[in-house]
C-alpha cells in the first residue's frame, strides 16, 4: 500500500469529517442550510457537541467546507470539459449534468443565501476558475460587437477573474449566458415546470444553443 503522508489520527479526523459533512447533506436536503445543527449531528453520531465543534468551529465553518467542496467539484467538472473541448454549448451540459446529479449542492451555492451566512474570499477565487472557462469558450466564439447596453455597459479594462481578460462583447456573451441558463436550471430544479407538458431538458438545450450562436 502506497505511503499516504499523513498519521492514523490525520485519516481518522479528515473521516470523521467527512461523515460530518455527509450528515449536514442529509439534513440540507430534508430541511435547507438554514436549519443546519451541529448538535442534531453530534446526536446523529453518537457524540457530545463539544466534541463534533474540534472538527468544526461553528456552523458557519462547516457550511464554508460544504460550499468550498461543492464549488471546487464544479469548477474541476468545468475545467475538465473545457480541456476536453468542449464549447459553450458542451459547458451548458457540463453545467446542467452537475446540477441534477445533486441539486441541493447546487442550491447551496447558486439559491437562497444563507441568512447570516458569509463565504470567505476563496470561495470567490474558485467560482473565478468557471467564469474563466466560460469567457475562454466566449472568446473562442469570437462574438461580434452589438453595441448592447450590457456591452457599453462592461467596456473598458474590466478583469473577471486572475489574470484573465476579455472584451465587452465576450464578457457580455459569457455573463448571458451564465445568467440565462442559471435561471433555466433553478427553475427546472425548483420543480416549476411540473404539469406544464414540457421537457426541461429540451428548452434548455434550446436555450444553450441560441446562446451559442454568434
Amino acid at each position: 500500500m502506497a505511503d499516504t503522508g499523513t498519521t492514523p489520527r490525520e485519516r481518522y479526523r479528515a473521516q470523521v469529517r467527512t461523515e460530518i459533512k455527509t450528515h449536514a447533506w442529509e439534513q440540507i436536503a430534508t430541511a435547507g442550510a438554514s436549519a443546519l445543527s451541529l448538535n442534531a449531528i453530534a446526536k446523529q453520531m453518537g457524540m457530545s457537541g463539544p466534541a463534533l465543534y474540534r472538527y468544526f468551529a461553528s456552523r458557519d465553518d462547516l457550511i464554508t467546507a460544504l460550499v468550498r467542496d461543492a464549488y471546487r467539484g464544479l469548477a474541476d467538472t468545468v475545467r475538465a470539459a473545457a480541456g476536453s473541448g468542449a464549447d459553450l454549448l458542451g459547458l451548458a451540459h457540463t453545467l446542467r449534468a452537475w446540477a441534477l446529479d445533486d441539486p441541493q449542492r447546487y442550491f447551496l451555492v447558486y439559491g437562497t443565501p444563507v441568512p447570516g451566512y458569509h463565504a470567505p474570499d476563496d470561495i470567490t477565487e474558485i467560482s473565478d476558475e468557471i467564469m474563466t472557462a466560460l469567457l475562454d469558450a466566449a472568446v473562442a466564439h469570437a462574438p461580434a460587437a452589438t453595441g448592447s447596453p450590457l456591452e457599453a455597459h462592461l467596456d473598458g479594462p474590466r478583469q473577471w477573474a486572475p489574470g484573465h481578460r476579455a472584451d465587452a462583447a465576450a464578457s457580455a456573451k459569457a455573463l448571458t449566458f451564465w445568467t440565462r441558463l442559471h435561471g433555466v436550471l433553478s427553475l427546472e430544479l425548483a420543480g416549476h415546470f411540473q404539469g406544464m407538458g414540457l421537457d426541461p431538458a429540451v428548452l434548455f438545450e434550446a436555450e444553450a444553443e441560441s446562446l451559442r450562436r454568434p
